[in-house]
């Protein structure tokens, strides 16, 4: 798989269990997060990079694997410790139209920059110190003002 074909479903994969139940322009604004962190120096190079961000420890059964230290990720589903199994297919084929929207910048940044975003019922220590830039759906968007 090529490093854009890779990205699209690393993206559709962020949006799937990130962001499934809201409205499209919640979806976009979730993967426009990874884009702008992707473009961000502060975090990896990659979609897929940045969504797999986080500390791993070495697995019991065979010290040369390693797996996502549980809470500790930059994206929750990511390490929370259940299988991450794709169970809607139709909302996973919308996942890649979106993601492949995203990454081809057919899409209009709708969170202006925004590298950060939470739930609405959630207040994270992190968000008095971030900008805000947009609400879309249940997420709050916030961006890390470079220094």
């Amino acid at each position: 798989m090529d490093i854009f074909t890779a990205s699209v479903v690393c993206l559709a994969m962020n949006i799937y269990f990130e962001a499934r139940s809201e409205p499209v322009a919640g979806q976009i604004g979730v993967t426009q997060v990874v884009m702008n962190r992707v473009a961000d120096p502060r975090y990896p190079n990659t979609p897929c990079e940045v969504i797999h961000q986080g500390p791993t420890k070495p697995s019991w059964k065979d010290p040369k694997v390693s797996y996502p230290v549980r809470h500790k990720c930059q994206f929750s589903w990511y390490c929370d410790g259940k299988a991450d199994k794709i169970t809607d297919k139709k909302a996973f084929t919308e996942a890649l139209r979106i993601a492949y929207g995203v990454a081809t910048k057919r899409v209009d940044d709708k969170v202006n920059g925004a590298t950060h975003y939470h739930a609405y019922y959630v207040q994270p220590e992190w968000a008095s110190t971030k900008t805000p830039t947009a609400i879309l759906g249940s997420h709050l968007f916030y961006r890390w003002e470079k220094q």
